[in-house]
């Protein structure tokens, strides 16, 4: 048999440990050992180095025990030459509640299970739905969490020894829930958790299932509305019906399994097509690269060439006078007339970028300059309809096609130059999506408040009232008494109701919900808080993430954490 540490051995990755992989192979290669190196994604440099050491203990001849094993997560950098040499095996978590609810309650050593008593097992199968739960949710993208995290069977095993210890210690007979539910949502999964919005989420989650209610055959999905769509926590039993009861009571998928609503599902096949006919629209524009006709290879110039000439005549004009605003806007000076300078500033960099490029690919195209590397990139974004990178540097972030992208620009630059004919005032509703930089003109905001009040900014914060019986041609009448209004947002996951004032479930088949028009004010941090408001996220794009602006307060007549839970959020840019 293999002895581990002298036959066998057993490596991981990272900083300082290719000298000690080296030296391991080959004593191994020449004395037949066992070599398994693990995270091979973490030293993608130094798998060149690999592959030659291989060669050359092919050349020399390996022991004939000799056996190396490799390990790693997904990954684009790994030489396709080793993946063709190497027999490859791929663990995938199945996907859908039914399959992953039974891998995970199997994870648990059968004895564990039998010999736990009746609280203990309630928990355990409570535990398994909400990794269910929080595994399952990252097949919906950023609806589901903010980031990918990498949550493990590891993470429920750990979070089962924990419980059954302190379920050991608890020598009053209670359940410590507060504490399961900070060692589970703060230090085991949440461990892996960097974004507040999501850990938000998984302490939400467990506050709805790690409750006493859990004990006693509890609906599992949260706040259903629907009698047909239920699964309820079973009794006490053994493993064997525990697997009955799963395969028994879970008949399909549904988002509101894990909180969100049906319409998540649609968004979700939607994105996955998307992505297939994106792979496949690429393969195709290989296949033209690789031969076929002269018709076929000419096309992206082409394409090029008549778009080149089309942004010119829209664009290759267009300069916003900021010195003329600088002129008019002398004698005073306020927080919002610093936004507009700083919103003509941008845009004008990126016109100015956009004409230069344009003009030096007009050149290439004429024999007057030799086509470069940046020119071929430009063309080939031209005739992709996507937005070149040197233009997206120097843009907001964007998810829409070069033409739609190209209307919103002229859009932006509409807003700031009627802003720029009066700039001492503000405009009176502001398309808060339309500006560069929104949290510039957010914290303009606060910083009127400011002066005007003798508040120290730092104290203040952004309050919201949606305007209730007045359209956006209303609101254009007359400024607010305090703050500015916005609009331009749109509801991602549930939909506002006009008539009450308050969030509710979102109709089926209607993925976005159109704001209405929104008082942005500022406000003391300490005066904000209501329980009964959803602090929803407002963010720049669909990708959500890092395109995060600030926290609107939104009216509900149920708890908030229904729409924590259905990751609610406002979206400046939805792509229409």
């Amino acid at each position: 048999g293999l002895e581990k540490g002298r036959t066998y051995v057993n490596v991981s990755l990272g900083q300082g440990q290719d000298k000690v992989a080296t030296r391991l192979l080959e004593t191994a290669h020449k004395e037949g050992h066992f070599v398994v190196l693990n995270n091979l994604h973490l030293m993608p440099k130094w798998l060149p180095h690999l592959e030659k050491l291989l060669d050359q203990f092919k050349d020399q001849g390996s022991h004939e025990n000799f056996r190396l094993f490799l390990s790693s997560d997904p990954s684009d950098r790994i030489p396709i030459s080793m993946l063709g040499r190497c027999i490859k095996l791929t663990n995938e978590a199945p996907s859908g509640l039914k399959a992953n609810l039974k891998r995970a309650f199997l994870s648990f050593p059968r004895t564990f299970v039998e010999e736990s008593d009746a609280r203990v097992k309630s928990i355990l199968f409570g535990l398994s739905y909400f990794h269910c739960a929080m595994t399952e949710r990252k097949r919906f993208g950023p609806t589901g969490f903010n980031i990918m995290y990498p949550f493990s069977l590891g993470d429920l095993r750990d979070s089962a020894v924990c419980l059954n210890n302190y379920m050991e210690s608890s020598q009053s007979g209670v359940v410590p829930w507060t504490d399961i539910r900070y060692i589970f949502g703060e230090i085991i999964y949440g461990g892996h958790v960097v974004n507040d919005f999501d850990r938000l989420l998984v302490n939400t989650m467990l506050e709805y299932l790690m409750r006493d209610e859990l004990l006693d055959e509890m609906e599992l999905f949260p706040f259903v509305e629907s009698s047909s769509t239920s699964l309820k926590a079973p009794e006490p039993t053994t493993v064997e019906r525990y697997l009955e009861y799963i395969d028994e009571n879970i008949r399909g998928d549904t988002p509101m399994a894990y909180g969100l609503n049906p319409n998540a599902e649609i968004d979700f096949r939607t994105q996955q097509s998307a992505e297939l006919f994106a792979l496949l629209d690429g393969l195709r524009a290989g296949d033209k690269l690789g031969g076929a006709s002269n018709s076929s290879i000419i096309a992206p110039q082409l394409t090029a060439e008549n778009l080149t000439g089309e942004i010119l005549d829209r664009f290759g004009g267009e300069v916003l006078d900021v010195d003329a605003v600088v002129e008019l806007t002398s004698e005073t000076s306020s927080p919002f007339q610093s936004v507009l300078l700083q919103e003509m500033g941008a845009l004008n960099v990126l016109l100015q970028e956009m004409r230069r490029s344009l003009l030096e690919l007009t050149q290439g195209f004429a024999g007057e300059l030799t086509i470069t590397e940046g020119m071929d990139g430009l063309i080939e974004s031209l005739h992709q309809n996507v937005v070149p990178a040197s233009w997206a540097r120097l843009a907001w972030p964007s998810t829409r096609t070069m033409s739609s992208w190209l209307n919103d620009l002229a859009a932006r630059i509409a807003q700031v130059t009627a802003w720029s004919a009066n700039p001492s005032e503000t405009l009176r509703v502001t398309w808060l999506p339309g500006l560069v930089f929104p949290q510039g003109f957010l914290t303009a905001i606060k910083q009127t408040t400011s002066q005007r009040t003798s508040t120290e900014l730092d104290v203040l914060t952004i309050m919201t009232d949606v305007v209730k019986n007045k359209s956006l041609e209303d609101c254009m009448e007359a400024p607010p008494r305090d703050g500015a209004y916005i609009h331009g947002l749109f509801m991602q996951g549930a939909r506002w109701n006009m008539s009450d004032a308050n969030i509710e479930t979102s109709r089926p088949r209607e993925l976005f919900c159109a704001m209405p028009v929104i008082c942005c004010r500022a406000a003391r941090q300490d005066k904000v808080q209501d329980a009964k408001a959803y602090s929803c996220p407002v963010y720049k794009t669909l990708q959500r993430g890092p395109t995060y602006v600030f926290s609107a307060q939104l009216k509900t007549k149920v708890t908030p954490a229904k729409w924590i839970l259905a990751g609610v959020a406002l979206v400046m840019d939805v792509g229409v």
